[in-house]
C-alpha cells in the first residue's frame, strides 16, 4: 500500500496483523444510530439533509488521468490491477457504504470525501471514473464517481457514498447486491450513460456470486489472502513495544538503513515529491541501530492505504505499513 530479512518480517507480521483486525469490524446489523453494515463507529451523520432523494445523479465527463493512475498498487500484500477507462466492465456483487467517520477525510486521489454527494470506492475502477450502480432486486439505479480505493473487506465490491446507499435503499439493510457498470470514455463521448444496461435480478433467483468481466486479471480480496496466511489478531510486541502500552501507531515505511546520511537523502526526496498529496512530512526514525524513512502517524488502517496510493501514484515508491 528494504532492511535486514529478521526485521522486515517482524515488521509485516505486526502490520499485517493489525491491519487484519481494523478489516474485520466491518459489521452487517442495525445500529443504535439507526443504520446498519458501517465500519466500527461509523455511520449516518447527524445533519442529513432533508432532501436527499433529490440530490443528482454524478454526471460523467472525460477525466483526464496521469499514466500513475493505471499502476498495479498492493495492499495487505495483494497486488491490485486497475482497469482501462476505455474498456467495458461488469461486476456483481455486494455493496456498502461509508458515513461520518470518513466524511472531510482525504480519498485515495487526494479529494475530500463527502457524504452526501454521489460518489463511491473500488478496487480496481480508474480514480476518477463513473460507474452505473444498480440495486439487483428493485432495478433502482444511480451514477456514482469513483474517487477512492476499497473497499478491501472480504465479499464486498464498492463501497457507495451515504447519499448513494440511500437511494439505492441499502442505508437499513447495510448492505445488498448490486450490479456495477463503469461509464468508459467512449459510453460519455456518445452520451450513452443516461439509460442502464443491467437487468435487475428477479428475487427468487439465487444469489450470484461476483463476476468481473474486464481486461485486467481478477482481484483476490485482500482480506481473504490474510486470512489464509493465519495471522494472528493480536500481534506478539517486543519488549520495547510492550513498555509503550497500547500506545503503538500505523506508519508507512519506505525504507530502513544503516547510514544515517542515506535515510536523510530519501526522506529529503520524498518531502520534495509529496506535499502537494501528503500533510504528513517524511521523517527518521532511529531504533536498533537502523534509520528508517517513515511517514505517520495515520489514525487508521484506511487513511493509511489512502496515502499509501496516493504518494505511490505520485513518486513511483510503494512504502509498507509499520507499527511503532
Amino acid at each position: 500500500m528494504i532492511q535486514p530479512r529478521l526485521l522486515i518480517t517482524t515488521f509485516l507480521c505486526l502490520s499485517l496483523a493489525i491491519l487484519v483486525g481494523c478489516s474485520s469490524t466491518k459489521q452487517t446489523g442495525k445500529s443504535s444510530s439507526g443504520g446498519g453494515g458501517y465500519y466500527k463507529d461509523d455511520g449516518p451523520g447527524s445533519n442529513v439533509p432533508s432532501d436527499i432523494e433529490s440530490i443528482p445523479n454524478a454526471v460523467p465527463r472525460l477525466e483526464t488521468h496521469a499514466p500513475a493512475n493505471f499502476r498495479p498498487y498492493v495492499v495487505f500484500g495483494k497486488k491490485y490491477f486497475p482497469v482501462s477507462d476505455e474498456k467495458p466492465f461488469r461486476q456483481e456483487g455486494t455493496a456498502s457504504w461509508y458515513g461520518r467517520k470518513f466524511h472531510g477525510k482525504k480519498t485515495a486521489n487526494g479529494e475530500t470525501y463527502d457524504m452526501y454527494v454521489m460518489s463511491a470506492a473500488h478496487p480496481t475502477l480508474p480514480i476518477p471514473s463513473y460507474a452505473r450502480v444498480t440495486h439487483a432486486r428493485t432495478g433502482k439505479s444511480v451514477v456514482v464517481r469513483v474517487n477512492d480505493r476499497g473497499p478491501f473487506h472480504s465479499s464486498r465490491i464498492i463501497d457507495l457514498s451515504y447519499v448513494a446507499a440511500a437511494k439505492l435503499d441499502l442505508i437499513a439493510p447495510g448492505s445488498g447486491q448490486v450490479i456495477v457498470e463503469a461509464i468508459t470514455n467512449d459510453d460519455i463521448r456518445n452520451n450513452r450513460h443516461d439509460t442502464p444496461a443491467a437487468t435487475p435480478i428477479a428475487p427468487a433467483r439465487p444469489t450470484p456470486k461476483p463476476v468481473i468481466q474486464a481486461a485486467a486479471p481478477p482481484t483476490p480480496d485482500a482480506l481473504d489472502v490474510l486470512q489464509a496466511q493465519q495471522l494472528n489478531e493480536t500481534p506478539s510486541l517486543n519488549s520495547a513495544q510492550t513498555s509503550m502500552g497500547n500506545a503503538s501507531q500505523i506508519y508507512l515505511q519506505f525504507g530502513a538503513f544503516s547510514v544515517e546520511q542515506t535515510a536523510a537523502s530519501l526522506a529529503q526526496k520524498l518531502n520534495g515529491q509529496i506535499d502537494q498529496v501528503e500533510s504528513r512530512p517524511a521523517q527518521v526514525d532511529n531504533a536498533n541501530s537502523l534509520y528508517r524513512v517513515q511517514i505517520g502517524p495515520y489514525p487508521s488502517r484506511t487513511a493509511a492505504v489512502n496515502a499509501a496510493l496516493r504518494i505511490q501514484q505520485t513518486t513511483g515508491i510503494q512504502p509498507t505499513v509499520a507499527l511503532r
